[in-house]
């Protein structure tokens, strides 16, 4: 499986998905136009890698705003490495996010309570 590179925009986030590594990096912010469109095909790279995909996984997020349609295409991202961890693959997740930003903490918060995965919120900065 290739890998899957995309450079943040202003309203776009940075994408790497490695399929070597197993490390799925999501980072800056997302409010696209059409949210939809811009997840749908890491999406479905994504069912794929976790369809073919015999080590671990570690989704490296870092956004840091999110609008109400990234929202749930985040979330079906994770419901994706949830029911990858369900089936008994080694699956996490480390969401990194400025100390200072508590929106951002309470956000990473109420999505860490919708998995059962391992999900570590890292808060970073001076």
């Amino acid at each position: 499986m290739e890998n899957l590179s995309l450079s943040a925009t202003p309203a776009t986030p940075a994408v790497h998905f490695d399929a070597a590594t197993g490390t799925l990096a999501l980072s800056g912010e997302s409010y696209p136009e059409n949210a939809f469109e811009f997840y749908k095909p890491l999406l479905a790279w994504v069912a794929g890698f976790l369809t073919d995909r015999q080590g671990a996984t570690t989704a490296e997020i870092a956004l840091s705003y999110l609008n109400t349609s990234s929202i749930k295409s985040v979330m079906d991202l994770l419901d994706l490495l949830e029911a990858s961890h369900r089936q008994g693959r080694q699956v996490s997740v480390r969401w990194s996010y400025h100390k200072d930003n508590d929106r951002a903490l309470e956000m990473i918060e109420e999505f860490k309570e919708e998995v059962t995965l391992p999900f570590f919120i890292v808060a970073v900065g001076a």
